[in-house]
């Protein structure tokens, strides 16, 4: 049986890190193809392994993934200091 997983990828330096949060299991790799399957097997060994616990299959199904917007003051996202003093 085929169920989604949710998997968080994000880009850290040179390498693509894959987690999921509901298993509580992370990989890497070189490229996010590579990545994604690292991550594929890992979930697939993950199941596959009689000693390690599993979360319900209610947990699984009941998890989403979404983005919420935020402000960010600006010069965040690009390093940069604030140019404002303290008071």
């Amino acid at each position: 049986m085929k169920i989604p997983i949710p998997v968080v990828i994000a880009k850290e330096g040179k390498w693509f890190v894959a987690s999921s949060p509901v298993l509580d299991i992370a990989t890497q790799g070189r490229t996010e193809q590579e990545v994604k399957e690292n991550m594929a097997d890992l979930i697939s060994d993950y199941f596959k392994d009689p000693d390690t616990p599993k979360p319900q299959m209610s947990a699984i199904m009941q998890i989403s993934i979404t983005n919420i917007p935020v402000n960010v003051p600006e010069g965040v996202l690009h390093n940069k200091a604030s140019s404002s003093s303290p008071a």
